[in-house]
């Protein structure tokens, strides 16, 4: 049953810390009614009081299972507490999803642009094509600072390897990783991935900015608001429809 105020509950079961200032969160709970691409607002119990915006990277499902990916935001109250105290069995309330990122029912190509955290509503959007008779070409430029900022890459690679009609293309603005060692990386860390080869370097604006205008693409673009506002610009400044262009910024 609904909560007061449309409110949703939902049970934390897994609480994965992947690097010192990300960490991911799954729950299970009540259906919440939102569509894939969609942010939704959460309170957790070590902030009653409070509320986060946050995407999930799973779309909806009758049986309730939810996923977001949580990085820290240096000064903020709320991400750091969500990164370093969320448990199993904690009770999140999820209510008013909201958000424009969405592919049309008629695209045939799809290029998604990602940063940070902005990579769950794009993944959520991927899982919920993947439904589609005929889903459309799709290529996710996922982007981080470091290699070790791709923090989904094990995911993504086994997506493009099950999904024919998805290309993903990470992007990094440094080639090597930086010299201070991440606990919580080394631990986390796995086989799967990408290799150094297949990484672009440079920013996501600046590898975008390669490929020249995509007149006949839908193009949705979601992450920190810095390398968001670029890559926009650098698509507009190429000729890319405005229309055609959906973003969301942190």
């Amino acid at each position: 049953m609904a909560l007061e105020n449309s409110e949703y509950a939902a049970t934390v079961v897994g609480a994965h810390r992947i690097r010192a200032d990300w960490t991911v969160v799954r729950l299970i709970g009540e259906f919440v009614p939102f569509a894939a691409g969609q942010s939704v607002r959460v309170r957790v119990p070590q902030h009653p009081n409070m509320v986060r915006r946050l995407y999930s990277a799973l779309p909806p499902s009758l049986d309730g299972k939810l996923e977001f990916h949580v990085r820290t935001v240096p000064g903020g109250w709320c991400s750091p507490s969500i990164v370093t105290d969320t448990r199993v069995g904690d009770e999140w309330r999820v209510s008013a999803p909201e958000g424009w990122l969405a592919v049309e029912p008629d695209a045939t190509d799809v290029v998604m642009l990602a940063d940070g955290p902005g990579l769950a509503p794009m993944r959520s959007l991927i899982l919920d094509l993947s439904r589609r008779a005929e889903p459309p070409t799709t290529h996710l430029f996922v982007g981080g600072r470091y290699p070790r900022d791709l923090y989904a890459a094990d995911m993504l690679h086994l997506l493009s390897g099950e999904l024919p009609w998805l290309t993903v293309v990470p992007v990094v603005q440094s080639e090597e990783d930086p010299d201070w060692v991440d606990d919580w990386y080394e631990a986390s860390r796995v086989d799967i991935g990408f290799q150094p080869e297949e990484m672009m370097p440079g920013t996501l604006a600046e590898v975008i900015g390669r490929f020249g205008p995509l007149e006949h693409h839908q193009v949705l673009v979601c992450g920190n608001s810095a390398p968001v506002q670029n890559a926009v610009r650098t698509l507009v400044d190429n000729g890319t429809p405005v229309e055609a262009i959906r973003y969301e910024g942190f």
